[in-house]
């Protein structure tokens, strides 16, 4: 039995996050394989992208096996990890734990993959263990270039933080900016797009202000941009710092950080040197290294990976789909596409091991909300359809959706959003 457009349209908003899962739960297909044999998909990575790909799978085609390979104990958000950054939230707010994930799927393996072979198409862990498959999907985010800037090193990257991976850098830089004198200089960069989570350096501006408008009114906030304007919701993000810290943010547009001196605490572009009290380089970024272990690092001067947007497999290597912030698309790197997509995935691959074609036009949602205070926040929403001509996802005219202004009840749409989609990636209880 197939899926119904309509049906599956609804639960890839993600708006009704766990509450949609029940009815859909009867649209499971039917055994995969011929004379009931278990296919085998191999899920590395339980990000957004990853445990909700691996959760549909086991709702939607119960005979399928799925192992999700994760090396970290739990998982931490990355929307919202700014706002631990402004004291507003701790870190225990946005980790939880994978125990609903783990009854969810046949298999948990917390380890380190070393190894891909798409040829015997096995995975092969840190711990010595394989993992043969029949698909195999990567959901394993982006890795940090490091050495894309000068001297950011293993003993730099000690004392200065990207926090662009929520979890122990996002406490350390909150420590940080608390030890940091009332007065001081907080300087932090923003890398070239593609990456990560398009308005979160400019969200993190906001929260770090909210702190210090707060606990040290006298600091300062220097913002370097590798791209030569704001990248994302600029209107709302201007307008947020003009009225909420007017005088504290000097935004420095096209100055991308090349050299760390971790001793002075400075930070030198292109064009002159820059010293804070608290340093913060986010640095350039690509599609994480399993993906470079499967050969599917293609795009982009082999830095994202290209896929077929109607099943996410890789345009290059057969079976194995890449999902998240690892692929080269027109969606924003956002955790609200990880999860639709990762929905999108499950379904295409249901529907391929039992011998169907997926959705010919697929239809993708995006809602990115960002605070811009303690109280206040605002949002932009995208639809993207399949288009055949192009072979691309394009918003149709009037697709876009976008906040006219900051408000209370977007803050409360935005906390309700990461509830929702928390409890649907990873399959927590009402």
């Amino acid at each position: 039995m197939t899926i119904d457009r309509r049906d599956f349209l609804k639960i890839s908003a993600g708006a009704a996050g766990a509450a949609a899962l029940t009815p859909l739960s009867g649209c499971a297909t039917q055994s995969a394989a011929v004379g009931g044999a278990r296919y085998k998909v191999v899920v590395v990575g339980a990000g957004f992208g990853g445990a909700t790909c691996a959760r549909y799978l086991k709702l939607w085609d119960p005979k399928i096996h799925v192992t999700v390979i994760e090396p970290n104990d739990k998982f931490v958000s990355c929307p919202f990890s700014n706002t631990v950054l402004a004291g507003i939230n701790q870190m225990n707010d946005i980790s939880f734990t994978y125990d609903y994930l783990k009854k969810s799927v046949d298999a948990f393996v917390p380890d380190w993959v070393t190894a891909i072979d798409t040829g015997k198409k096995t995975v092969t862990t840190k711990g010595g263990k394989t993992f043969a498959y029949d698909r195999v999907i990567l959901a394993g985010g982006i890795e940090l270039l490091f050495d894309k800037v000068e001297n950011y090193g293993p003993e730099t990257q000690k004392t200065i933080m990207h926090a662009w991976k929520a979890g122990p850098q996002t406490a350390t830089l909150r420590k940080q900016l608390e030890a940091m004198p009332d007065g001081g200089v907080f300087v932090m960069s923003v890398p070239m797009a593609p990456y990560r989570c398009p308005p979160g350096p400019y969200e993190r501006a906001c929260m770090v202000g909210h702190y210090f408008k707060k606990h040290k009114p006298r600091s300062k906030i220097i913002i370097l941009d590798g791209n030569p304007d704001v990248a994302s919701k600029k209107g709302l993000f201007m307008a947020a710092w003009k009225k909420h810290y007017d005088g504290m943010i000097d935004y420095r547009p096209n100055n991308m950080p090349r050299s760390i001196d971790p001793k002075k605490m400075i930070v030198g572009t292109e064009f002159d040197d820059v010293k804070g009290d608290v340093i913060n380089v986010v640095p350039p970024m690509r599609a994480a290294e399993i993906t470079g272990m499967a050969g599917v690092r293609d795009g982009n001067n082999g830095t994202w990976c290209t896929i077929d947007y109607r099943t996410f497999e890789s345009k290059v290597v057969p079976n194995v789909h890449v999902l998240g912030d690892s692929a080269l698309t027109n969606f924003p790197k956002s955790g609200s596409v990880a999860n639709n997509t990762g929905k999108m995935c499950a379904y295409a691959i249901t529907e391929m091991l039992a011998g169907r074609k997926p959705d010919p036009a697929p239809v993708v949602t995006n809602t990115c909300y960002s605070a811009s205070s303690d109280s206040t926040a605002f949002h932009v929403a995208t639809v993207f359809r399949w288009d055949e001509a192009k072979q691309s996802m394009i918003p149709p005219p009037g697709a876009n959706g976008v906040s006219k202004e900051e408000s209370e009840l977007e803050m409360a749409y935005m906390e309700s959003w990461a509830k929702n989609v928390w409890a649907d990636t990873l399959g927590l209880p009402a």
